[in-house]
C-alpha cells in the first residue's frame, strides 16, 4: 500500500493553556473556572492543579525547539482568556499578549505555522460567577476577546479556531460535574451548548472584521463514532438519542442553521428551548473554512438506563454504554481506529464541501522513564499508526482531510485526572520539568519526514 499522504498534508501536535502553561497567577492573569474547580477538594485526583503544569510559560524556546526538531508543520495551542483579558474583560493584558506574541515569533523562526484555540475550557472565574455558558453574556463578552486576540496576534497567526470541544464544555462541565465549573443541571447544560454555538458564530463574524481575508477560520469539534450493542430498534434509537445530543446539537446548528428536531422532542421535559432568540442560529451558522475533528474511541450504545449524573441530557432511562472486550488505553478507553475512518467518511457524506482537519488524536499509557533515562512507549506508536493508516484510508474514500494534530506533545495536566495520565510523546518530570522525548516522538518525527507511514 502507498503509504504517503497528499502534499502539503499538515503534521501538527496540539496542547492546552491550562494543562501546559502554569504560572497562574503571574503577569495579572486571573483564576480561570479550572484553577477554582482544581483547588476544590475531591475535585481533582491528588489534589492537583494547573499552577505550574508543565511550565511551558517560562519554557516557550526549549518547547518550541522540541517541536522544530520533531520536524512539526503546525502546531496547535490555545489562548488563555484569563490571561489575555484579567477578569474577562478589556483593558487586556499586555504581558498576556506579550507571552502569545513570544510564543508565535518562536514557531514563525522554527518554520512551524501557529494555530491559535481561543477556548479551550479556561472560562474566566468571573463570569462563572455570573452564571457562566448557560448565560447569553457569556457568548457575547468571548466575541469581544476573540477580537482583542486577533487584533493582537492576526498578523502572524493565519489559522483560529473558536472552540475546542464545547460538547465536554456544555455537558461534563454544567451537566455530568466532572469538569469545571462541576455543576449537574441538564438545563444548565443545554443552554450552556447553545450558547457556546453562540459565541462561536459570534466569534467567527468578529475575528473575519479583524483579520485578513486569507485567515483560516474553524471549530473543532469532539464527534463521536457511535454504534448500537445490537442490531434491535432499541439500540439504534438509544445511538439516534446519544447522537443527537453528542454531534448533531453542533453540526446542525453550525452547518445548517437549525436544531436538531429529534433534540428538541426528546429534551422537551427539560426545557423548551426558549433560550434561542431570533437571529441566533443565524450567527451560528457563519461560514467557516475547515472542521476540526477530535477522536479517541469509538461509543457502543445499547438502550437501558444511564449512568448518575449522566452528560447526555434527554437520555436518561433510555441508554447505556456497555463495555465491550478487547484493548484499552489508561483511560480505559477502547482502541478502535475504525471508528475514525467511519467519523470521516461520514462527515464527507454530510459536509461534503467542509474540509477537515484532524486536532486531536492520541492515547494515554502508564508511561516511565527506565535507568537509562529512556521512555519506550510501543502501545502509543502502534496506536498512532492504527490511526494514521486509518486517516490515510479515508482520504483514499475520498475524504478532503488537510492535516493530522497528535495530542498531546508533552504529558501535562490531564483535567480531572491530575497528574496521573500522560498522553505526551515527550515525558515530562513534573518535578523537575525535564523534557524527554519518547520513542513515539522519534516514530512520529520519521512519518513527518516521510510524508507517511514508515515500513513496520
Amino acid at each position: 500500500m502507498n503509504a504517503l499522504f497528499p502534499a502539503g498534508f499538515r503534521w501538527g501536535s496540539a496542547t492546552a493553556a491550562y494543562q501546559i502553561e502554569g504560572a497562574a497567577a503571574e503577569d495579572g492573569r486571573t483564576p480561570s473556572i479550572w484553577d477554582t474547580f482544581s483547588r476544590t477538594p475531591g475535585r481533582v485526583r491528588n489534589g492537583d492543579t494547573g499552577d505550574i503544569a508543565t511550565d511551558h510559560y517560562h519554557r516557550t524556546r526549549e518547547d518550541v525547539a522540541l517541536m522544530k526538531e520533531l520536524g512539526l508543520t503546525d502546531y496547535r495551542f490555545s489562548l488563555s482568556w484569563s490571561r489575555v483579558l484579567p477578569g474577562g474583560r478589556r483593558p487586556a493584558s499586555q504581558k498576556g499578549l506579550d507571552f502569545y506574541r513570544g510564543l508565535v515569533d518562536e514557531l514563525l523562526d522554527a518554520g512551524i505555522r501557529p494555530v491559535a484555540t481561543l477556548y479551550h475550557w479556561d472560562l474566566p472565574q468571573e463570569f462563572e460567577e455570573r452564571g457562566g455558558w448557560p448565560e447569553r453574556a457569556t457568548a457575547e463578552r468571548f466575541a469581544e476577546y476573540a477580537a482583542v486576540a486577533a487584533d493582537a496576534l492576526g498578523d502572524r497567526v493565519a489559522t483560529w479556531t473558536t472552540l475546542n470541544e464545547p460538547w465536554c464544555a456544555a455537558f461534563l462541565g454544567y451537566g455530568a460535574g466532572v469538569h469545571a465549573p462541576g455543576r449537574t443541571d441538564d438545563r444548565a447544560a443545554l443552554r450552556a451548548a447553545h450558547h457556546l454555538n453562540l459565541a462561536h458564530g459570534l466569534a467567527v463574524q468578529a475575528l473575519r472584521a479583524v483579520l485578513p481575508s486569507p485567515a483560516e477560520l474553524s471549530l473543532t469539534l469532539n464527534l463521536h463514532a457511535l454504534r448500537p450493542y445490537r442490531d434491535t430498534p432499541e439500540d439504534r434509537d438509544a445511538v439516534r438519542r446519544v447522537d443527537a445530543v453528542g454531534n448533531r446539537i453542533f453540526l446542525e446548528p453550525v452547518f445548517h442553521g437549525r436544531l436538531p428536531d429529534d433534540l428538541v422532542a426528546d429534551t422537551a421535559g427539560i426545557t423548551d428551548w426558549s433560550f434561542v432568540h431570533d437571529g441566533d442560529l443565524e450567527a451560528v451558522s457563519t461560514p467557516i473554512d475547515v472542521l476540526g475533528v477530535n477522536y479517541y474511541c469509538p461509543a457502543v450504545v445499547a438502550a437501558g438506563t444511564s449512568e448518575t449524573p449522566s452528560p447526555w441530557a434527554g437520555t436518561a432511562g433510555h441508554v447505556r454504554f456497555p463495555h465491550v472486550p478487547g484493548p484499552r488505553t489508561a483511560m480505559d478507553w477502547p482502541v478502535d481506529a475504525n471508528g475514525l475512518h467511519e467519523l470521516l467518511v461520514r462527515l464527507r457524506d454530510e459536509l461534503p464541501h467542509v474540509p477537515l482537519l484532524i486536532t486531536e488524536n492520541g492515547a494515554a499509557y502508564d508511561d516511565y522513564a527506565d535507568p537509562e533515562g529512556d521512555v519506550h512507549d510501543p502501545e502509543r506508536i502502534a496506536y498512532l499508526r492504527a490511526h494514521l493508516a486509518a486517516a490515510h484510508r479515508a482520504i483514499a474514500d475520498g475524504v478532503d482531510l488537510r492535516g493530522y494534530f497528535l495530542w498531546s506533545l508533552l504529558d501535562n495536566f490531564e483535567w480531572a485526572y491530575g497528574y496521573g495520565k500522560r498522553f505526551g510523546i515527550v515525558h515530562v518530570d513534573f518535578p523537575t520539568g525535564r523534557r524527554t522525548p519518547k520513542d513515539s516522538a522519534r516514530w512520529y518525527a520519521d512519518v513527518i519526514a516521510r510524508n507517511g507511514l514508515p515500513p513496520r
